[in-house]
């Protein structure tokens, strides 16, 4: 704690997050008495030159590329938003919401911890409202209200599915607006907002009424290819071939929220150059 500055919380998280090694092995008791070699991972933030989009003196707007991860998976995560922004503003700067790996589009973050937390509880208190865009499987020709209970999914012996639609599950809803149909292709982008914040809630959401998201290589497809791909052994031209895309066609496109002032922020993004550039 001295070596580096922490306070006990702090200290107590890097533990949990299997950051102190003890002769070669990770520490797991906080209460154990240590002696001997002892490691100390220690996060070191890097930048791949990704700038926000807008920024204040208490918050910024990232546009996440897709492919991105928000928030580091282990300590071999060599990059992901986290990263970008603790080297552009410090340790306590912090991301207030997730989106997928997969999705691009907009990421809040704070600055600071007081703009932090104000942000958060404006998550919590509904106060936040995001517009996501979507190329989805075959047409939708009208809005939809989905209604449905989504339950983390806790069975893998047969499913791979992180979360499912179960009636045991957290009231979720998702409003669907039609945007334009490709005859073509038979897809539809469309408007989708999540009007509660569930894992995964648009994907498995339009994956139950049937119009999976055109490039999900989850929900929509078969146990063996969803194995396939969480092993990272899907090739590129298989999974365009089965999917339709070689990524998740979705993106967090408006963010709609109030921090002293309200902010309505936009990220444009073009889906029809991604079909365009991978004929």
């Amino acid at each position: 704690m001295e070596q580096f500055g922490l306070n006990m919380r702090e200290a107590q998280r890097w533990i949990d997050k299997n950051r102190l090694i003890v002769n070669g092995k990770v520490l797991k008791k906080k209460s154990q008495l240590i002696s001997g070699e002892v490691e100390v991972i220690v996060f070191t933030p890097c930048t791949k030159n990704l700038h926000p989009i807008f920024e204040s003196s208490d918050f910024a707007l990232y546009d996440k590329p897709s492919g991105v991860l928000v928030h580091p998976a282990n300590r071999n995560t060599n990059y992901s938003l986290t990263h970008e922004i603790k080297y552009k503003f410090g340790k306590d700067a912090n991301i207030t919401h997730r989106i997928d790996k997969e999705t691009s589009g907009l990421v809040l973050i704070a600055k600071n911890k007081k703009s932090e937390i104000a942000i958060k509880r404006s998550f919590e208190n509904k106060e936040v409202k995001k517009t996501y865009l979507a190329y989805v499987v075959g047409k939708i020709n009208n809005n939809i209200i989905i209604n449905e209970p989504i339950l983390k999914n806790r069975n893998f012996s047969d499913i791979k599915l992180k979360v499912i639609i179960d009636k045991s599950g957290k009231s979720s809803l998702t409003e669907i607006e039609p945007i334009f149909y490709d005859s073509k292709r038979d897809i539809s982008l469309i408007k989708a907002i999540p009007l509660t914040g569930r894992q995964h809630q648009i994907r498995v959401h339009l994956n139950h009424i049937g119009h999976p998201i055109i490039g999900d290589p989850i929900y929509g497809q078969s146990t063996n290819f969803t194995n396939t791909y969480l092993d990272g052994m899907l090739s590129d031209n298989d999974r365009i071939k089965y999917t339709g895309a070689s990524r998740l066609l979705l993106h967090a496109q408006k963010i709609d929220f109030n921090y002293k002032n309200r902010f309505i922020i936009s990220s444009l993004y073009d889906f029809t150059s991604y079909f365009s550039s991978h004929q």
